[in-house]
């Protein structure tokens, strides 16, 4: 497709859209879809080298980009030192995006499709649009998901990749699902007692909306009749800088206002927006697995009994039957938990990789586990953590780790 170019202000945005197999070794496969990136440039920029953004997820497209100051807000950072991939990962966005419509082709032709939309095709699309912009090596920068995606990189194309930045995003590498997410339980349970030590008048609110939505007293504007277990996935807010002031907020309402059912619909995760977000979640910590409702089947008993203890990226099979946006997703959600996904890394060609670069490393971190974040940083000596508990898992849209990272990368003092 001819790209397209746009300019706002002091950037310059080009489009560019590829066509790609939707199955990646199988080229008696034939089906394709596009894949799309804006390249970002500043003036004066122009001939600086490419570095790519992963962003998180599953299921969300890249951001896009505005004038300085720029949003994304790490975007000046990175455009001081590079030209800006902002890659669409298939399935999002203008790459060939997955929704609603899609249930029209059939359970399990769609339940087929989406098992080609992991880090290890993305990879491949990472590949063809370097190659499409003439890169022979190329940065990149690693959110969370992104993260995930950028080791499956390391595990077969190290050598197309010269700055290496993760934030948030070292998963665990060969651990069953379940391991993972009952360390994420630890840590809500932490992020749960640290918020109501503070506001401890909270968990008595917090008691008395789930004794609410216990009874199908609380019914969301979109007519979801808020069930439990998605109130306490409010809990996800824990895991940003700071979201504890919209939780706050948040309790502070009374239930029977628009105000609280509206900001209560608007805080909660795995919206109908982005239905792969919820529909293979749990595949992202899938390393030659099938997850089975792992995050419920490894709610830990205090969970069970204590409705105030908080919940985050913990998706719940009855919400097929209570949230409206994703009821006709059941089928293909219930199948793609039975799927047994190949494994996505490779630690020995991750050691070997001689990847450079750095990575934030998050001590509070309610998705992305520290220590298994440590465990795999071991493998990439080069690729320089900054442990830290200034931010949350959003650090790198709250504050400026970019700077941080490339200052450490390129050997200058980290402020």
């Amino acid at each position: 497709m001819p790209v397209t170019t746009r300019r706002l202000q002091d950037l310059t945005i080009e489009d560019h859209t590829i066509t790609v197999p939707l199955v990646w070794g199988d080229p008696d496969d034939g089906r394709t879809i596009d894949v799309h990136a804006a390249v970002v440039a500043r003036d004066g920029g122009e001939s600086l080298p490419y570095l790519v953004f992963l962003q998180g997820g599953p299921g969300h497209e890249s951001p896009r980009a505005f004038h300085s100051p720029s949003a994304p807000n790490w975007l000046d950072a990175a455009l001081e030192q590079y030209r800006v991939v902002l890659l669409d990962q298939r399935g999002t966005g203008r790459s060939t995006p997955v929704g609603d419509a899609d249930l029209e082709r059939g359970t399990d032709e769609l339940v087929e499709r989406i098992t080609h939309l992991r880090a290890d095709a993305i990879v491949r699309d990472c590949e063809a649009m370097r190659e499409h912009l003439a890169a022979t090596t190329w940065s990149v920068l690693g959110q969370s998901l992104g993260g995930f995606t950028t080791l499956a990189y390391l595990s077969t194309d190290a050598s197309s990749l010269q700055d290496v930045y993760i934030t948030g995003g070292l998963s665990a590498l060969g651990r069953h699902p379940d391991e993972i997410y009952s360390a994420t339980y630890d840590k809500m349970r932490t992020e749960s007692e640290r918020y109501y030590r503070r506001f401890p008048e909270h968990r008595d609110a917090m008691r008395r909306l789930a004794d609410l939505a216990d009874a199908g007293g609380i019914r969301l504007p979109s007519g979801e009749v808020l069930s439990v277990s998605r109130l306490r996935s409010v809990g996800m807010l824990l895991g940003t800088n700071d979201g504890w002031q919209s939780l706050w907020t948040l309790l502070e309402h009374d239930p029977g206002t628009n105000a609280f059912r509206y900001d209560l619909a608007a805080a909660l995760p795995f919206s109908a927006r982005n239905p792969l977000y919820y529909v293979f979640h749990e595949s992202s910590y899938a390393d030659g697995f099938a997850t089975q409702w792992s995050a419920e089947r490894t709610e830990p008993d205090d969970f069970r009994d204590d409705p105030t203890l908080l919940t985050g990226e913990h998706v719940r099979r009855e919400w097929l039957d209570t949230v409206p946006g994703l009821q006709p997703w059941r089928d293909v959600t219930l199948a793609l938990a039975e799927v047994e996904w190949p494994r996505l890394y490779d630690a020995g060609a991750i050691a070997a990789s001689g990847a450079r670069g750095a990575t934030s490393i998050y001590v509070n971190d309610a998705f992305v586990p520290f220590e298994f974040a440590i465990e795999t940083s071991g493998l990439i000596p080069g690729v320089l953590p900054w442990i830290t508990s200034e931010h949350e898992h959003n650090g790198l849209r709250a504050g400026d780790v970019l700077e941080r990272l490339i200052e450490l990368a390129h050997g200058r003092r980290v402020r």
